[in-house]
């Protein structure tokens, strides 16, 4: 069997660029139809090409379908509705005074998944991965600061505050998510690129049933809205499909910590475009900030393997 421990970085990267693009469609259509609408749309018109990704691989590789156990099936509805959850209390967060502190909480999310992966799953915590996961999370806590002045000493003060609480919440289902995610591809016998296409179909069909219902129930007109705007909304379930399948394949191959770590390149992504093409200016603590994060992810994508 070819090795295949390396490809993670690259489809990792080729994920952050797919979310990116689907993060534009996604802000786009929130005009429209809201915020659940456009989370909707992530899932919903998803669906269908995470099915032909999964019968994509199966031809292509030769691949049986994996039997589904109830490790598996336990593993992905954690990480489906962890993600949901995760989302809800991001928006939460965000409808409270200090929303900015609740957003920036939710940035542990890194610092979480790296605890859960090794608690959970066994990943270990080398201490490459420490240095990574604190450099990136201090990096992106520096790029988008609650006070420029004292962005630290905000943050330890406002640790017990209502946004606070929900935005560590916010990164805690995120860390789940993505723990569940992996664990669900471990649990089945077939191969990483099957395992994280099958992974993703179930994870997508479960979150579209659950939204559709509790869509249905709060806002029934709603959906009627999202199916209208198919168009725009097909841009966006390809680059969302694209970008899940990027996160679930490097997570079957590799630990959640260095993923979701080397994941953080999407902001340095928008960071040079905001330079480049907008003219931008960016405060001396940004620039820092900027620094700190690609350090950590230069750290976990040299680090030691495991062979």
């Amino acid at each position: 069997m070819v090795p295949a421990w390396w490809l993670w970085i690259p489809i990792t990267i080729a994920a952050a660029v797919a979310q990116t693009l689907r993060n534009a469609t996604q802000r786009h259509l929130s005009t429209d139809l809201g915020t659940l609408g456009a989370t909707l749309v992530r899932f919903l018109y998803g669906l269908p090409f995470a099915a032909l990704w999964v019968l994509a691989v199966a031809l292509i590789g030769k691949y049986q379908l994996p039997a589904i156990s109830y490790s598996f099936a336990g593993w992905m509805a954690l990480g489906a509705l962890s993600q949901i959850a995760g989302t809800a209390l991001l928006l939460r967060a965000m409808r409270e005074q200090n929303f900015t502190l609740g957003v920036a909480y939710s940035k542990s999310e890194v610092m979480q998944v790296a605890v859960f992966g090794f608690v959970f799953l066994g990943d270990p915590l080398a201490s490459t991965t420490v240095a990574a996961v604190g450099l990136g999370t201090l990096g992106v806590i520096l790029l988008s600061p609650v006070d420029r002045q004292r962005p630290m000493r905000t943050l330890v003060r406002g640790m017990t505050t209502p946004p606070a609480l929900l935005g560590l919440a916010s990164g805690g289902g995120f860390a789940l998510s993505a723990v569940g995610y992996r664990g669900a591809a471990l649990a089945l016998d077939t191969s990483f690129l099957m395992a994280a296409a099958f992974t993703l179909l179930g994870a997508q069909l479960l979150q579209t049933m659950v939204m559709c219902f509790f869509l249905r129930l709060a806002q029934p007109g709603l959906l009627t809205r999202v199916l209208g705007a198919w168009r725009t909304s097909l841009l966006a379930g390809i680059s969302g499909a694209a970008a899940s399948a990027g996160w679930f394949t490097a997570m079957a191959i590799e630990p959640v910590a260095h993923v979701r770590t080397l994941a953080l390149i999407e902001l340095v992504f928008s960071y040079v475009v905001s330079r480049r093409i907008f003219r931008e200016q960016f405060a001396r603590l940004q620039i820092v900030g900027l620094v700190v994060l690609v350090a950590g992810l230069i750290i976990v994508t040299l680090g030691p393997r495991r062979g």
